[in-house]
This record gives C-alpha cells, sequence and structure tokens, in this order.
C-alpha cells in the first residue's frame, strides 16, 4: 500500500523537454534565451510544456551556467517610506527595461543588517547589487561592509551605491547640501527668517547633510541665530508631528515656517500644526525635501526640494550593468519648488 505522498521535487528542464517530446538542448534554447534558433514548432511545444508543468527557472543555476545573472539586488532603508518606495518602483522599471529583474531587501536602517544581507546576497550571485539609502555618519561596521562589497566585486559582480557617499564604491547621487541650500535662500528672501529646522533623530548622513545646507543657507541671508532653532526628532511622520504637539504657544507664535528634512515628515508637523490650531500657510509656512509623488493630494501644496528619481533610477541601472568602473560622481537634479505652502510671507 502507499504511504502519505511527500513533498512534491521541483518541475526540472529534463521534466519539460520529456513532456515536449524535445531534447534537453532545445528545451533551454527556449527557455533560457540562446543565440541558436528553435523552430517555432518545437518552441511552442516547450512553452506550452513548461506551462502546464508549471516550470520556473533556476536563475542561481543560469547565473554560474552563462557567469552572470539577470536579476539586480536592490537593498532600500524602507519600503514603506514614499521616497524609498518611489525610487524602487524607478529602479525596477529601468531594470525591466533592459532585460533585468529586480530583488528587494529591506535594511530598515541598521547596519548590521545591511552588512549580512550582503552576505547573504554574495551567495546568490546577483549581477549587480545596488545600495539606495543614506549611509551612517558613524557606522560601526563600515569597514566589514567595504570589505564584503569588494570580495562580491572579485568575482565579477557590480556595485552601486544611490543617495549615499559613505562608501567608496560608484555612486549616483543628488546634492543634498546644495538643495537644502539653495532653498533655504528662496524662502529668506520672501520673508521666512525664523524657522524651525527638523532634522533626524537617527544618525544619517544626507539628512545632516540636509541641515547644515538649510543653516547655510539661512545664515547667507543674514540669519544669524539658524542654529538656535534645530532639533532631531524621531525620524518619521509621527516623530515630527510629536515634536510640534509639544511646542508651547509662545514658541509657535514666534515662528514663520517648519522645515523638515524629508516631505514625511514635513507632512507630520504639518498634522500637528493643524492639531494645534494653527493655518497652513496664513499662520505659518511649512516645507520639506524630496518632492514625493503623494504631496499631489496635499492642501495646500507642499515646498520642497524637488529630486529627479527617474534620472537617478536610470543612471544606477546603466552603472549596474557597465564593465568598465567609473567612480566619477554625476549628480542628479535637485531644487526648490515653491508652493501654496509657502507664499510670500
Amino acid at each position: 500500500m502507499r504511504g502519505e505522498p511527500g513533498p512534491k521535487r521541483p518541475v526540472t528542464l529534463d521534466d519539460v523537454a520529456r513532456y515536449a517530446g524535445v531534447s534537453q538542448p532545445t528545451a533551454s534554447r527556449v527557455l533560457n534565451g540562446s543565440a541558436r534558433k528553435v523552430a517555432e514548432s518545437y518552441r511552442q511545444r516547450v512553452i506550452e510544456a513548461a506551462r502546464e508543468l508549471g516550470y520556473t527557472p533556476n536563475l542561481p543555476a543560469q547565473a554560474m551556467a552563462r557567469g552572470t545573472s539577470r536579476t539586480i539586488a536592490l537593498l532600500v532603508s524602507l519600503i514603506a517610506d514614499p521616497y524609498f518606495s518611489a525610487m524602487a518602483a524607478e529602479i525596477m522599471k529601468q531594470a525591466e527595461a533592459v532585460g533585468l529583474h529586480t530583488s528587494i531587501a529591506v535594511t530598515d536602517r541598521q547596519a548590521d543588517r545591511e552588512l549580512d544581507l550582503v552576505r547573504v546576497l554574495r551567495g546568490q550571485q546577483p549581477r549587480a547589487i545596488i545600495l539606495a539609502g543614506s549611509g551612517y555618519i558613524d557606522p560601526p561596521d563600515e569597514q566589514a561592509l567595504v570589505d564584503e562589497l569588494h570580495r562580491y566585486q572579485d568575482t565579477g559582480g557590480r556595485v552601486v551605491l544611490v543617495s549615499r557617499s559613505d562608501l567608496p564604491f560608484e555612486t549616483v547621487d543628488f546634492d543634498n547640501h546644495a538643495g537644502a541650500r539653495q532653498l533655504a535662500r528662496e524662502l529668506a528672501r520672501i520673508g521666512y527668517r525664523k524657522c524651525l529646522v527638523l532634522g533626524s533623530g537617527t544618525p544619517l548622513l544626507s539628512m545632516q547633510q540636509r541641515v547644515e545646507g538649510f543653516l547655510d543657507g539661512l545664515i547667507e541671508e543674514g540669519v544669524t541665530d539658524a542654529a538656535d532653532h534645530v532639533h532631531h526628532p524621531e525620524f518619521s511622520w509621527k516623530g515630527a508631528r510629536e515634536f510640534v504637539l509639544s511646542l508651547t504657544d509662545d514658541q509657535l507664535r514666534e515662528l514663520h515656517l517648519v522645515f523638515a528634512v524629508t516631505d514625511d515628515m514635513a507632512l507630520g508637523a504639518l498634522a500637528g500644526l493643524r492639531e494645534r490650531g494653527l493655518r497652513i500657510p496664513e499662520d505659518i509656512g511649512v516645507a520639506g525635501f524630496d518632492d514625493i509623488t503623494t504631496l499631489r493630494d496635499v492642501v495646500p501644496t507642499l515646498t520642497t526640494v524637488h529630486v529627479d528619481l527617474h534620472t537617478l533610477a536610470k543612471e544606477a541601472v546603466h552603472r549596474a550593468i557597465t564593465p568598465d568602473r567609473d567612480l566619477t560622481r554625476r549628480p542628479a537634479p535637485a531644487y526648490p519648488v515653491l508652493r501654496a505652502s509657502t507664499p510670500p510671507h
């Protein structure tokens, strides 16, 4: 008598070939891609057999056989963050345009997790690893991460950094400092002199650059006490909202503007200001950084720094598949966009 059925084994290329009545090399040429042409009747039989059997190509095996892979591994800080989800979507779109797949892993802004993920990815042999997100001001395992990435490159992989400049690898970036600095100068010129600056409670390099850039812009326009109004709440919508709610009425009355280092935090601040009974922009202005797509639903429309994610993603994927290393930094556009949340003060 038969016992209980065990787990089914994966369908192999040999299974597909037998089911289609063709040789294994012919099935491989159809399903794995080949410069050699296969007769249309055979091609259709193989495709139909693969569909009926539920065959899925073994991508790591293909990578080993070809010496390359059709997968790009993308590491992002947070996928729930609107900025990083938009960036991931653009990178996936650009990779698909050149016939590549994208796998995504999330570091949760944890340096040790980022290192562990890179170690795992080395064994999976993706064609490239793209690390997207801010580096840390003083990361605990930076040299260990650099060593792992160099080992990966030594086996033929590519490493590309997006929106971070803390590691010695090819970088596609935008100037956080310059974007924030120009925004501050334009806002100061239309009357915003008393500005609350909400930085990041997490020690992220790009967020520090945005704070420093905004302060430099205010100082250049003659605001002498700019650094006195910088705070670093929890790095989130909730953190910005709760910080605004903690301010006294007198503190709020003195302010012309709240600038947050991300749009997500700016929207949290905006929510907190409204809970305190303030009108935006009649009583106080609000500005952010990133120009996330969800801003189109915000009233009033939010002043921010626009980051060209399309250009950023296209350049990142180009570098991921181009064999020659090029350490030249080519910043993507990042520029202020003044909207209804900051009319002339």
